[in-house]
């Protein structure tokens, strides 16, 4: 035992020296599904769709090889396909077995309970033939303007629009479709596969499936999180493509990960958004969380060497490929890419709406030693006056990695921390992960060993891995009637130590093993009793997750809104809460890829996402963590953290002007705080994310669809982010007709065209865009709850025709309360020399929610000075006009027109008549 633990430290020792290496995880070559499929030929599908009908609602038919004239077909084992087509223009297609030694799993509880009842029944198909076929394609009625194609032979499903002109997205176009149908094993036959000496029994042998999909009018694709590399996806086979690997989809613990590759990380959702010069964007899901690999295909990828091929319509060809599961993909027809989002969310959810503290600054390290030093920081932040509002604790917290403990040395007295800390209007996460100590005096081992709950081994035991505590086992996520038993165990009465104040982080839930092939479980293990690994991997940490969000729910009797962090994520995830990018570096390439890995992870939902600010490896130069955080500051998620190793990075450690700038990035946060829990809303009611790519605002702008430097916050402000060392200008690209009004400076700049910029330490490039209005509370406080009763600010960005428009959403801030209808949404308007604001509640539901906040400034930007009044109606009350600052503060920069104390209530119906 004694010799099993040292050689397990020396892992760990080398674990924390040692950067990625790839040759420790499997590249397609040497995963023979995926090397199966890449060797296909286009066409080498040999399928056609039979007996085709409408059967409960839905289009359904065989799928069977195309057999010679006079060979016999009975012996053939057909696919069973269905089509049906749910409200707003998505269709669903299901390919399986109809017969099988075993049932093929099927992901549950990802698909919302809602979505079912939007279902549309079909009620007739027509046939036609079409693209000079001797046979018939079968076609159904989608959506207005869209139609559902079943071509027969050879088979091919698409998605079509205007009058049937123009193909949208379609599903085995190359004829690369396969689909290896479970059998008995036959005498000598060997399934075994083996990597770095572990073996896979592979007792249900080869059962992969592949497909090639298209978009079409399509110039970019985007989305099938979790990778390091461009917004924009790169193509991975074709012409002038070097040796390249498919973007992988296989959830695992990856180590100080490397920037600009295809290799998956601790995610994966298998989404895909396409857009075009049009405008138009369209979408494509597969649910299916066995390992995924997606190539990305050239154009001319399919022709013969040196020969690029001409195509009547522009697309972009993919090719899906998993080692397990069925067919089961949805197809989105936009035609907007918000449209797109909106009918993904409607299958797997909107995102939660946070609590307002977890939409402000985080501060975490792993990890903060005992309570004194907790106490200091917290102390630092105040004599700084530096806001933040969560301090997180890691695993060292814990009784010797024992979750759901304390170590009673380090952390007496933890409930006595927590209040001190939510004196000041603060919260404290601490991280419970999945692997459970094996040790017979834990109690929650001892539990969970005797109601047999743990994740079983292909011989049928408790498997047992190693991670943080040594011999370790899992949790049988999957299983319902496990993960409300684990949500139980965040009552106060069994999280002994815990409060109100405190939230959970769920790391290392991919789940990481560390002695295990790829640092996870092994593909034979067992769920549910007969369901391997390899069928459901992707989504085990979205299981974890759901099960702690749901405990936290319960704990507080449904009356409070969670607050979870997970690193593992699966379609869905959006719906329990947030999400970070891993264990990333402190380097400026890093930083840069920061953004395109929060876009996409926007894109496909999960909006509540950000990096972990100054890398989590290395020591970043004052410079990198101070663009960091100025870059961070709009994350939707903006938390520091930091491994143990490296030196201690609190904003105060860095010389007086360094720590100013931080703490002036993490006020400009707090100022923004009313926008962003806007925005929060906004993704909560539609998907739509709160930092989203140019193109998603301005669709028809090339300039913007590969740009993954710049990004927006909601439809109205403009960030670029800064990632070079010593830089002094930079280049911006404002999208649009309209101006863009510098936030610091209120100095407009021309839309449509690229500017170089001078850049200061002070910050970053971002930018208001003409036209729109942005609530903002100027005052600074300890933290976001000390800031609940404190007056907004507007900020009105004038466009070329003297109008701007734009939106307040409020409620208590923690609570369900607003979905019983407690809650306050504005609508501002500036018209004609004159702003109101407007209820857009539709109608008051059960409860209410009141506030007494007010307006204490008015700031115009591309108003010229000259009045000197405003008329405040009702009340026939007067404000001064006057030149102010554009932020209170040691750095109010210059003046601008300035509406002074109106005092109009935030709640209420007003217009402000400048005279």
């Amino acid at each position: 035992m004694k010799i099993s633990i040292l050689i397990f430290l020396l892992f760990l020792a080398i674990q924390t020296v040692l950067s990625w290496k790839k040759e420790e995880f499997r590249n397609c070559n040497q995963t023979p599904f995926c090397k199966r499929a890449r060797s296909r030929k286009p066409g080498s599908c040999n399928l056609i769709a039979q007996d085709v009908t409408i059967s409960h609602g839905e289009l359904t038919a065989k799928l069977l090889p195309k057999i010679p004239q006079g060979q016999d077909q009975d012996q053939a084992k057909p696919l069973i396909l269905s089509i049906s087509v749910y409200q707003n223009g998505i269709m669903r297609l299901k390919i399986d077995e109809d017969a099988s030694p075993k049932k093929r799993f099927e992901v549950s509880d990802v698909i919302i309970s809602e979505f079912e009842s939007k279902k549309l029944w079909l009620q007739r198909v027509s046939d036609e033939r079409s693209d000079g076929d001797a046979d018939l394609s079968s076609v159904v009625f989608l959506s207005d303007g869209y139609e559902a194609v079943l071509r027969h032979d050879p088979f091919e499903v698409y998605v079509r629009g205007e009058q049937g002109n123009r193909r949208i997205v379609s599903l085995n176009s190359n004829g690369l479709f396969d689909f290896e149908q479970l059998r008995d094993k036959k005498e000598g036959e060997d399934w075994e596969e083996s990597f770095r000496g572990h073996t896979d029994t592979r007792p249900y042998g080869p059962q992969s499936v592949s497909f090639d999909v298209s978009f079409y009018g399509s110039d970019f694709v985007y989305g099938i999180p979790e990778h390091a590399t461009s917004f924009a996806l790169k193509p991975t086979r074709g012409p002038g493509v070097e040796e390249s690997e498919p973007y992988r989809l296989f959830n695992l613990d990856v180590f100080e990960y490397i920037h600009d590759s295809p290799f998956g990380l601790y995610g994966s959702i298998p989404f895909m958004v396409s857009h075009g010069k049009s405008g138009k964007s369209s979408g494509f899901f597969w649910l299916n969380a066995a390992e995924m690999q997606i190539d990305v295909l050239a154009s001319g990828w399919d022709a013969e060497p040196q020969i690029s091929m001409p195509t009547s319509q522009s697309r972009i060809d993919t090719f899906w490929m998993s080692e397990a599961g069925i067919v089961d993909v949805f197809f989105f027809v936009g035609p907007g890419p918000k449209d797109v989002i909106r009918q993904y969310t409607s299958v797997t959810g909107t995102p939660s709406m946070p609590q307002l503290f977890a939409t402000a600054y985080h501060q975490c390290r792993w990890n903060y030693r005992d309570e004194e030093d907790v106490e200091n920081v917290d102390l630092k932040f105040d004599e700084n006056d530096i806001p933040y509002d969560v301090l997180w604790l890691d695993i060292e917290h814990t009784d010797g990695k024992r979750y759901f403990t304390w170590d009673k040395l380090l952390f007496p007295h933890p409930e006595e921390m927590q209040r001190k800390l939510a004196a000041k209007g603060r919260h404290m996460v601490t991280i419970v992960d999945p692997h459970i100590k094996r040790d017979e005096s834990f109690s929650l081992h001892k539990e969970a060993t005797q109601k047999g709950y743990y994740v079983k081994d292909a011989s049928g035991k408790d498997f047992d891995g190693w991670c943080w505590p040594g011999s370790s086992s899992y949790p049988d996520m999957v299983n319902p009637e496990i993960r409300t038993w684990w949500g139980e165990k965040f009552f106060y009465e069994n999280y002994v130590g815990s409060t109100p104040s405190l939230y959970i982080w769920n790391d290392m839930n991919e789940p990481s093993v560390f002695n295990g092939p790829e640092v996870t479980m092994p593909r034979d293990a067992l769920h549910l009793g007969t369901v391997e690994s390899r069928e459901l991997h992707n989504a085990y940490g979205y299981y974890f997750h759901m099960a702690t969000a749901d405990g936290l729910v319960k704990r507080e009797d449904g009356k409070d809104r969670p607050f979870v962090l997970s690193r593992a994520f699966f379609a869905g995830s959006q719906r329990y809460g947030a999400v970070w990018t891993g264990d990333n570096t402190a380097d400026w390439d890093q930083l840069r890829v920061s953004v395109s890995m929060i876009l996409t992870l926007g894109l496909t939902a999960v909006t509540f996402s950000g990096a972990d600010v100054g890398g989590f490896f290395g020591n970043p130069e004052p410079e990198l963590l101070v663009r960091w955080y100025q870059l961070g500051a709009y994350y939707p998620f903006f938390r520091a953290h930091a491994h143990q190793d490296t030196k201690r990075r609190e904003p105060w450690l860095f010389g007086q002007r360094n720590m100013e700038l931080i703490r002036d990035a993490i006020r400009g946060r707090y100022m923004w705080l009313p926008y962003f829990y806007t925005l929060f809303r906004e993704a909560n009611v539609s998907g739509v994310p709160v930092v989203r790519p140019l193109w998603m605002e301005f669709p028809t702008d090339e300039a913007t669809f590969s740009n993954d430097e710049a990004f927006m916050v909601g439809n109205s402000l403009l960030v670029q982010g800064v990632y070079t060392e010593r830089a002094k200008y930079a280049s911006v690209y404002l999208p649009g007709k309209e101006s863009w009004y510098d936030i610091r400076t209120g100095t407009a700049y021309e839309g449509g065209t690229t500017h170089k910029l001078e850049v200061s330490e002070d910050s970053i490039p971002a930018f208001q865009r003409a036209g729109t209005i942005l609530p903002r509370k100027d005052r600074f406080r300890r933290s976001s709850t000390q800031m609940v009763h404190d007056p907004y600010t507007l900020v009105i960005a004038l466009n070329s025709s003297q109008t701007a428009e734009g939106e307040l959403y409020l409620d208590d801030g923690k609570s369900f309360d607003f979905k019983q209808g407690a809650y306050i949404q504005r609508h501002f308007v500036f018209s004609n020399g004159q702003l109101t604001s407007s209820n857009i509640v539709p109608t008051r539901g059960e409860s209410s929610f009141s506030t007494d906040c007010i307006i204490e400034r008015i700031i115009l930007l591309g108003h010229l000075p000259g009045p000197k009044i405003a008329l405040i109606e009702p009340g026939n009350q007067k404000a001064e006009i006057e030149m102010g600052p554009l932020r209170l503060g040691e750095h109010a920069g210059p003046a601008a027109v300035t509406i002074r104390k109106p005092g109009v209530r935030i709640a209420d119906d007003w217009t402000i008549k400048i005279l």
